[in-house]
C-alpha cells in the first residue's frame, strides 16, 4: 500500500476493496491483533503437530515409513520457522519460542474439547489430543494434511502479501505430507487384518479435525474478511475438506 491511497482512502475500505499490505509499518493496531493471532495459531500447530508426530518416528513398520515420518516432523518446524520470522516482524516475542514448552502435551484419549480454547498456546484443538500408535498416525496424518491444505489454499488470497508468499511455499509440502500419509495407509489396508482398527482411527479423528474449521456462525469470520485476512466462511471449507476426504476414504472402501 501506497502512501498517496493511504491518505486518499482509509486501509479498512482499501483492504474490503481487495488491497493488499506488505509491511507491518501501515497496518491498523485491529488488523496487527487479528492477523498475529492468525500467524501464532499457525506456528503453534505446527510446533504441536511436530512435536505429537516425533513420537511415532520409531513406530514406522519400515526404514521408508520412518524417513518419511521424519520428514514431516522436520517440514513442520521448517513452516513453523518461516512464519516465525514474520511474526517477530510484528513485534512479537519470538524468544518465548526458544525456552521450554509443553509442546507434546496431551489430553486424554476420550477427551472432546470441540472448539472451545484449551492450553497455553494457540495450536488448533485436534494438536491436544493423542495419538495411539503407527496406523493412528498414518490415519490422522491423512485427515489433517487434507484439512491443513483446504486451510492454506484458502489463505493464499489474504491481504498481508509476505504470509500469502510464505503459505504458497509451505502448501505444496503440506499436500506431499498428506500424499505420503496415504500411500502408508494403502499399505496398511494391504499388510493384514487392519480395516477395523483403521476405521476406528477414522471416526475418532474426523470430527476432532472437522471442528478445527471452527464454527458456522462465527462474527469474527466478517471482521477478518473485511480486512481481507478470510474469504470463504468455515462451512464452505469443511465442507470441501468432507468431500476430499469421503472420496479418498470411499477409493479405499472406508467410508
Amino acid at each position: 500500500m501506497s502512501e498517496s491511497t493511504e491518505t486518499k482512502m482509509p486501509l479498512d475500505n482499501y483492504l474490503a476493496q481487495g488491497g493488499k499490505l506488505t509491511s507491518p509499518e501501515n497496518v491498523t493496531p485491529r488488523y496487527r491483533g487479528h492477523i498475529m493471532r492468525m500467524m501464532a495459531s499457525f506456528i503453534d500447530s505446527q510446533l504441536a503437530g511436530s512435536a505429537g508426530f516425533a513420537d511415532s518416528v520409531n513406530t514406522g513398520p519400515g526404514v521408508k515409513e520412518r524417513i518419511a515420518a521424519s520428514r514431516i516432523t522436520l517440514e513442520k518446524l521448517v513452516h513453523a520457522e518461516q512464519v516465525l520470522m514474520l511474526l517477530g516482524q510484528f513485534g512479537a516475542n519470538t524468544e518465548r519460542y526458544f525456552s521450554h514448552h509443553p509442546w507434546t502435551a496431551r489430553l486424554p484419549r476420550d477427551s472432546d474439547i470441540g472448539n472451545s480454547r484449551h492450553g497455553q498456546d494457540m495450536r488448533l484443538n485436534v494438536f491436544h489430543y493423542p495419538i495411539q500408535g503407527w496406523i493412528d498416525a498414518v490415519v490422522m496424518n491423512v485427515l489433517m494434511g487434507k484439512a491443513v491444505s483446504v486451510q492454506l489454499d484458502e489463505n493464499l488470497k489474504i491481504s498481508y502479501q509476505p504470509l500469502a508468499e510464505a503459505y504458497r511455499e509451505i502448501l505444496p509440502r503440506e499436500r506431499r505430507h498428506a500424499e505420503l500419509g496415504l500411500e502408508g495407509l494403502v499399505k496398511i489396508l494391504a499388510s493384514g487384518n487392519t480395516r477395523h482398527e483403521v476405521q476406528q482411527s477414522v471416526a475418532y479423528w474426523r470430527p476432532r479435525i472437522a471442528a478445527s474449521f471452527g464454527s458456522s456462525s462465527s462474527e469474527r469470520f466478517e471482521q477478518l474478511q473485511r480486512l481481507g485476512l478470510r474469504n470463504t466462511p468455515n462451512e464452505q471449507l469443511q465442507a470441501a475438506w468432507e468431500k476430499d476426504v469421503s472420496v479418498s476414504l470411499s477409493e479405499l472402501k472406508l467410508d
